[in-house]
């Protein structure tokens, strides 16, 4: 199995984890955060999708479909459209509310579309190129997908036990 699809077979599966979460859910307990430094089911499903969104676009040398597709619009949320939503506050965190979980289900497709699209176009003799030279070391581009996938991998695991907490099962 080539590294691509592998990845892409990862990244279903914590799409699917997040959406069986989320199911288990009415939109208020989504966004419902169970102790102040837990982000809430519907903070983690939208930054997973954010994630991959802006990291992939970046690969992509591609604008993020949270601003070519209206995602930021379709939100609304009260938060810049450059919010750095890995370093959210409590605060901050709490203003990702939304009041349909279609939203969050469809901005996470799109993105997950978005990434197999691009993985399945990728070169697999480019996963050694530098993307980002200001970590030591420089990130290749197979480093930059993996930790996007597994941000997605760790997030939809989050949200599972964040559900647990908040309505108990």
């Amino acid at each position: 199995m080539k590294f691509t699809q592998l990845s892409i077979d990862t990244l279903k599966r914590a799409q699917e984890r997040l959406e069986e979460t989320l199911d288990q859910m009415s939109v208020e307990e989504a966004n419902t955060m169970p102790a102040p430094i837990i982000k809430s089911v519907t903070w983690l499903f939208w930054h997973t999708a954010r994630e991959l969104d802006l990291q992939i676009s970046d690969l992509n040398n591609t604008e993020p479909l949270w601003l070519t597709d209206g995602w930021s619009g379709r939100f609304a949320l009260d938060l810049p459209d450059d919010t750095e939503d890995w370093r959210h506050t409590p605060e901050e965190a709490a203003k990702v509310v939304v009041t349909h979980k279609d939203i969050l289900t469809d901005y996470l497709a799109a993105c997950v579309n978005l990434t197999t699209t691009y993985l399945e176009a990728v070169a697999e003799e480019s996963m050694t190129d530098i993307v980002d030279d200001q970590w030591t070391p420089p990130v290749t581009r197979q480093v930059r997908i993996v930790s996007a996938i597994d941000d997605a991998v760790m997030h939809s695991g989050q949200a599972v036990y964040t559900r647990r907490m908040v309505i108990g099962k």
